[in-house]
């Protein structure tokens, strides 16, 4: 397999530092929503109240591929109980999210700043910290797979990066 770039995810500590930096609504709605979904940037810059499935508290996500590119594949994401209120409040008073996601990059990456996060942190490092997480919370690889939209498992594996000290405990866990 070719060399693949590996994004590293966020620790606890600074996923938790970015969480609480956050002060507006617009801030909580972004990072909290990357944070808890995984969602990529530009599916949450395109959500709209017709995503939201109101009864069931999850997003219907048209993501990216399908034919050709025409987003014909959709997939099912669960809120969790901190975005719930956010997004369904966002979408329950706007038509659409009205956030493009190129200033949702930068508010990511000034959030990062302000909570004293030395390395870049981009909305694709969140997705890849909402996957780690997930993986650690014992959430299967298939499951994950669909969470994240991927046709191949192999792509999910990409955010398999545990580090030795996570597989040793996870052993001595499970042996």
């Amino acid at each position: 397999m070719p060399y693949q770039f590996r994004r590293e995810p966020l620790t606890q500590d600074e996923a938790n530092r970015l969480a609480n930096v956050c002060e507006t609504h617009e801030e909580k709605l972004i990072v909290w929503t990357l944070l808890d979904t995984g969602l990529r940037v530009s599916e949450l810059a395109e959500l709209t109240k017709d995503n939201v499935e109101w009864q069931s508290h999850r997003l219907r996500i048209y993501g990216k591929g399908g034919p050709h590119g025409t987003k014909g594949k959709f997939r099912i994401v669960p809120l969790s109980a901190r975005v719930q209120p956010l997004v369904e409040g966002h979408l329950g008073l706007h038509d659409k999210m009205e956030i493009s996601a190129r200033t949702m990059q930068r508010i990511v990456k000034d959030l990062a700043n302000r909570a004293r996060i030395r390395r870049p942190v981009t909305p694709h490092v969140l997705r890849h910290t909402f996957s780690v997480t997930a993986i650690q919370k014992g959430i299967s690889l298939p499951a994950l797979q669909r969470l994240l939209g991927h046709d191949r498992l192999t792509t999910t594996e990409i955010y398999l990066n545990l580090s030795p000290e996570e597989v040793i405990r996870e052993f001595q866990h499970k042996w």
